[in-house]
């Protein structure tokens, strides 16, 4: 017999088989669920016309009747024992966490990218990860993905474990890559449709279009597309198949800032629905934006995490003053060294991080007024997250 199956089956998933009505029957690893296709071979498996709960509590209600001689509920009540057992508890899960990383580590030979990491992400809110190249942050992303292999610890997104979940898991999150790779001879239509087929329940194309802001252009190639434009095509693809965990890889390079602001909109309506969102940005004003909490990593280790408020307290400063460098023939000890705060120089500009800002700044205009110099742009601002992070990995103070 074929019959009609929900690819939003978590339990199949997680316990390897089918519960129907009061009735386990086990089905075959790659018949379990064909997302998308919407059909598989169910001629071993017993249906009751009974509702069971799906992973919002709806009813799904299966028609089909076939007899199968199967354990009981005894078959569930001996793998939910076993799931409880493991180190990512079912307690934990239905307490809010959408996603639970323990002791996480990733190594290729001798070198470990992800060393040790542990964090968990609760349903509904936005979860930045920031840090610089290599510190692996990518590489995080990708095994909650279930596109890379853990080497040791305990991952689980939605209750499942990415690595062996399979489609049911894939069926119920979206990614937004740095780089998609569509076939730029597709319309943005026709390539929302492709990619929106295999899901087994989707959003509409032209609300995805609309949302995405790209009405005007439904029926162009996208090869004809702006750099911006393609990207918010990668967002629409990412959202079509209406996932439970969305994970955003630097979705708004290549925007421009009133597109970008816009982009943040979207964002925010996601989590209002209910779903986790997962951000890997370079933009600090972007993930103080939008993150609910923000982990940092540098050198494949967790060096700090928290709300942006709260990264911001964990420095010894709260002030920022900032000013052109002027030329002087003459070595900075004398303006460095009497600073209460650290400096550190950018482009010919010096930025001092102070818990004194009236003490430094009186030291500074005292040192130009003497020297008969204008500091170019000089103002002083509260510490923001850019500031924060580049104290956290560590960027070089500058040298009197």
């Amino acid at each position: 017999m074929i019959g009609d199956l929900v690819a939003h089956h978590q339990l199949e998933a997680s316990l390897g088989h089918q519960v129907r009505g009061d009735r386990v029957c086990g089905v075959a690893e790659d018949h379990r669920l064909e997302t998308g296709l919407g059909k598989s071979s169910s001629a071993d498996v017993g249906v009751e016309p009974r509702a069971v709960f799906g992973n919002n509590g709806s009813p799904w209600q299966w028609t089909h009747v076939t007899d199968c001689s199967t354990p009981r509920l005894e078959i569930v009540r001996h793998r939910l024992a076993r799931v409880a057992a493991m180190n990512l508890t079912a307690d934990r899960i239905t307490e809010g966490a959408a996603i639970e990383v323990r002791d996480l580590v990733k190594h290729y030979g001798d070198t470990k990218a992800v060393d040790g990491v542990s964090f968990a992400v609760d349903a509904g809110e936005v979860f930045a990860i920031l840090g610089p190249n290599g510190a692996g942050k990518s590489t995080t992303v990708e095994i909650l993905e279930g596109h890379r292999q853990r080497s040791s610890g305990d991952v689980a997104v939605l209750g499942l474990d990415p690595a062996t979940a399979g489609r049911a898991f894939r069926d119920r999150i979206g990614v937004v890559l740095q780089e998609a790779g569509i076939d730029r001879e597709f319309t943005v239509r026709e390539v929302i449709d492709l990619y929106g087929a295999p899901y087994s329940t989707r959003r509409p194309t032209d609300e995805l279009i609309e949302l995405v802001e790209l009405s005007e252009k439904a029926d162009e190639r996208v090869a004809r597309l702006s750099g911006g434009q393609q990207r918010r095509v990668d967002l629409a693809l990412g959202l079509v198949g209406d996932p439970e965990v969305i994970f955003l890889d630097e979705p708004t390079t290549g925007f421009d800032p009133a597109a970008r602001r816009r982009s943040w909109d979207i964002v925010r309506n996601l989590t209002s629905l209910g779903k986790t969102v997962v951000l890997t940005t370079h933009y600090m004003e972007e993930a103080e934006q939008l993150a609910d909490r923000i982990l940092v990593l540098a050198r494949g280790s967790i060096v700090a995490e928290g709300t942006a408020a709260e990264l911001r307290s964990g420095l010894d400063t709260d002030s920022k003053i900032t000013f052109g460098l002027p030329a002087v023939d003459e070595p900075l000890a004398a303006l460095l060294d009497p600073l209460v705060g650290t400096s550190r120089g950018r482009d010919r500009r010096l930025e001092i991080l102070t818990p004194a800002p009236t003490a430094d700044l009186a030291h500074i205009t005292a040192w130009a007024t003497a020297r008969g110099l204008e500091l170019e742009s000089l103002t002083v601002s509260s510490i923001d997250l850019e500031d924060v992070y580049l104290q956290l990995v560590g960027e070089p103070e500058v040298e009197a």
